[in-house]
């Protein structure tokens, strides 16, 4: 098989009105595929020009090169309805790549299933969900993802990986570490136990319901979306903030050895039980990466010309005027990860894909 020429191909398509960021240049090439036969000509399409390629998902956790990108966007939005299929105690839920994550977390709630309700509110698509392996509040997608159907670039050849082979860790999966570049992500099927009672673990979401109740998944939905809105991590079309041109979390929470949390206790001047903190495999220490920016003098609301922290939110750096460039950001990105590597020992890792 070859590129036909059936598929939108256009040219120097801007890149920053299709990422939460709003910033970033132009693809020089741009492919919409809907369907899995519109994948594989796009993926000819760059084979036959010898020319890179990148999927696009829903522009969330995405950060572009004020020059763009040379090769060919190709926008992952394959279509279709989830299909829901009973399977003894559990529920087996296949999601097209394309469909919008936060209405899949709110149509599972709605059927009284737990196992997604704390990632409420997180932009993006179905697809992009296992890249990264997203998490909040005590959730990670992983926990109920079954497996993953993908186009193997090498093979070009449609698979079904399990939960297993994905190599799922702590925001990581091999999509995004040890085989990146080698996967599309074109449906995710999750398993969902009927039994299954919504986990409280978040300290924010036990205050939330503090006191004998048993909330629904659709409560705790509800829950999860007011906290985000409050930080400013939930994107309102209907009502733009400047704290919501962001990517969200900008830093991933470090983990690091007991014997580096004890020195940035030292440093700090504080007891360790008094420092965010969460236990991590192999007896290392999750650290909350917003407590240490703030430490590092980078307050919630501080500015850099046209860049910041958000106002709400500590862990989300923002274009704060609508009109900053990639530039900018880096600028800023690189000024807090110099300050708490200074200060704490810590270099802060950058969450979202860098493209350029």
């Amino acid at each position: 098989m070859s590129y036909s020429g059936r598929v939108n191909l256009q040219e120097q398509v801007a890149l920053a009105p299709l990422t939460t960021f709003r910033i970033g240049g132009a693809a020089r090439y741009f492919i919409r595929a809907t369907t899995e036969p519109e994948l594989l000509e796009a993926v000819h399409f760059a084979r036959e020009r010898q020319i890179p390629l990148f999927a696009l998902g829903g522009g969330s956790n995405l950060l572009v090169s004020d020059a763009g990108f040379p090769g060919l966007v190709l926008q992952m939005a394959l279509a279709g309805e989830p299909r829901l299929e009973p399977n003894g105690d559990s529920v087996l839920y296949r999601v097209p790549a394309g469909f919008d994550w936060d209405a899949f977390v709110l149509s599972t709630c709605d059927q009284g299933l737990s196992g997604v309700e704390c990632l409420a509110g997180i932009p993006g698509m179905v697809g992009g969900s296992p890249i990264q392996n997203i998490g909040a509040y005590g959730q990670e997608v992983a926990q109920t993802i079954e497996e993953v159907r993908v186009l193997d670039l090498e093979t070009l050849r449609f698979q079904a990986l399990s939960a297993a082979e994905c190599g799922f860790s702590y925001r990581q999966s091999l999509f995004n570490s040890t085989l990146r570049g080698r996967y599309l992500v074109t449906e995710v099927t999750f398993r969902f136990d009927r039994r299954n009672r919504p986990n409280l673990t978040y300290a924010e979401l036990k205050q939330a319901f503090a006191g004998p109740t048993d909330p629904t998944p659709r409560e705790v939905y509800e829950a999860v979306r007011r906290i985000r809105s409050r930080k400013g991590m939930v994107i309102d079309p209907c009502a733009p903030h400047p704290d919501t041109r962001s990517a969200g979390s900008f830093f991933k929470n470090p983990v690091v050895a007991p014997e580096l949390f004890a020195r940035v206790a030292a440093e700090a001047g504080i007891e360790p039980a008094a420092i965010p903190h969460w236990p991590a495999p192999s007896g290392q220490i999750k650290l909350a990466a917003a407590w240490i920016i703030e430490r590092a003098g980078f307050p919630r609301g501080f500015a850099l010309g046209p860049v910041g922290i958000s106002s709400r939110h500590t862990l989300a750096l923002v274009n704060r005027t609508g009109e900053a460039t990639c530039a900018d950001l880096l600028r800023l990105r690189d000024r807090i990860v110099a300050e708490t590597t200074r200060r704490f020992g810590i270099p802060l890792e950058q969450e979202p894909v860098f493209l350029g």
